[in-house]
């Protein structure tokens, strides 16, 4: 399949899997504890099974945050799916969860999908179409909506942070003090589940410091939009970009920055 028939499907997956979650959201929610004792709900199940069923039309095998044990070598070409980013958003009741599709290809997210369906905001990235943002209404993309994600630059002065609304600690904490002395004026907002990388990628924040355990189907939709609006997501110790495919999936401590931004 080309690109642009995989981003379709991926989309269709997305806004589906979106549509099933908000049929369940002002319903009473049952949660239980996984291993790493993270909550799952019936939502994440049933949106990880529509996603599945509509992904396997690909013949490309799936990654995703419910089933990826079953994967003892991970190959070159993968869906890296989280069916529902922000459970703990989606428990708040609070509206900022999402629904992350990737495609990696050689240990790089290529092709990404964001959907926020409580905003009714879907935003997706691919080599044909760049980085878009298109408003959704009762799970129906507004065509009229479309939008490319700009390659505006921050020509203010002030450094605009988007920190985690669940998982804030000592050291990122630590990184808004440093990037508040080292800049005259700095705005601290904070955002659920990828929506601090959607956030990045508008143009609508500059910098989000990420410090503590993240698996890469947290981030690599939300990278895909990075790519194509002049950011990049680098791991905090190397300062090189985040790739896919690792052996645990975990992520290092990473940085989601525009580039006309200096931190180090």
């Amino acid at each position: 399949m080309r690109d642009t028939e995989l981003l379709n499907i991926a989309i269709k997956a997305a806004i589906l899997a979106g549509k099933e979650i908000m049929q369940l959201y002002e319903q009473e929610i049952n949660i239980r504890l996984k291993k790493d004792l993270s909550p799952v709900t019936q939502a994440d199940l049933i949106a990880n099974k529509t996603i599945y069923e509509l992904l396997e039309q690909s013949n490309i095998p799936i990654i995703s945050e419910e089933s990826y044990s079953c994967y003892l070598n991970i190959p070159d070409i993968f869906w890296i799916v989280d069916p529902l980013d922000g459970t703990k958003e989606f428990i708040n009741k609070n509206g900022e969860f999402s629904v992350n599709i990737a495609l990696i290809k050689n240990r790089k997210t290529t092709l990404g999908v964001v959907y926020v369906p409580a905003k009714g905001l879907l935003y997706f990235a691919s080599p044909e179409t760049l980085a878009m943002k298109v408003k959704v209404h009762n799970h129906n993309i507004l065509l009229e909506t479309l939008e490319s994600l700009p390659l505006c630059k921050n020509k203010s002065q002030s450094i605009r942070i988007v920190a985690s609304r669940s998982h804030l600690n000592k050291e990122t904490e630590a990184f808004i003090k440093i990037m508040q002395v080292t800049h005259k004026q700095t705005e601290v907002v904070y955002a659920g589940s990828s929506l601090k990388l959607c956030l990045i990628a508008e143009g609508m924040a500059d910098i989000y410091p990420r410090f503590g355990k993240t698996m890469e189907w947290d981030t690599a939709a939300g990278h895909a939009l990075l790519l194509y609006t002049d950011a990049e997501l680098y791991n905090a110790q190397t300062l090189e970009p985040i790739y896919y495919g690792k052996k645990n999936l975990i992520n290092p401590d990473f940085v989601a920055i525009r580039k006309n931004i200096h931190w180090d």
